[in-house]
């Protein structure tokens, strides 16, 4: 009977296998991230963009709504609320992984974000950044590896791998080619 090598809710045994796979074929550690989506017309419907996307194991719909202040609704997450989501569900992802890949075990994780966002140049008011930063508050309560206390220090230096290794951060402040075109 095989035992599955699980820290921190990652489990290594699959990360190990898709190493060993990135090292034989690099192209396998291509995976891309599709949507197709709608626009609503109809405010009744309560959103403004549709979504379905796929995952591994199925299908789940997102529907999304601005901010009224943003000529929407309310009425759903809107598009930098998911992003935002997004962003901190990577940087945890791999700060987890990370963690667990040096035998760290948690028992306790919880994550405040904030991401300031000024809309001075959505609106043609004046040309300042949108974004002025997202701050990450990690809270881990006392770390023990293998009844030893985790010192801060060591934290510390795996949120800063994380930093660096996290494909969401990575894709935030690396200029990203877009080509949108119409059909």
């Amino acid at each position: 009977m095989t035992t599955t090598n699980i820290i921190n809710n990652v489990n290594l045994d699959k990360i190990q296998k898709t190493i060993e796979g990135g090292q034989k074929d690099k192209q396998s550690l291509r995976k891309p991230v599709r949507l197709e989506g709608e626009w609503n017309f109809y405010n009744q419907k309560g959103y403004q963009f549709r979504t379905e996307m796929a995952f591994e194991n199925g299908k789940q719909v997102i529907e999304i709504d601005s901010p009224s202040f943003l000529g929407g609704g309310g009425n759903r997450l809107g598009p930098m609320g998911y992003c935002v989501a997004g962003i901190t569900s990577c940087f945890i992802t791999t700060f987890m992984t990370m963690l667990a890949k040096q035998g760290i075990r948690l028992e306790k994780l919880h994550i405040n974000a904030e991401c300031r966002i000024n809309f001075a140049k959505t609106f043609d008011i004046s040309d300042e950044p949108i974004t002025e930063g997202i701050n990450f508050e990690i809270d881990v309560g006392d770390v023990r590896d293998s009844n030893k206390t985790v010192d801060r220090q060591q934290l510390s230096q795996v949120v800063s791998m994380a930093e660096e290794k996290c494909p969401a951060i990575y894709s935030i402040s690396h200029i990203i080619k877009v080509n949108a075109k119409l059909k």
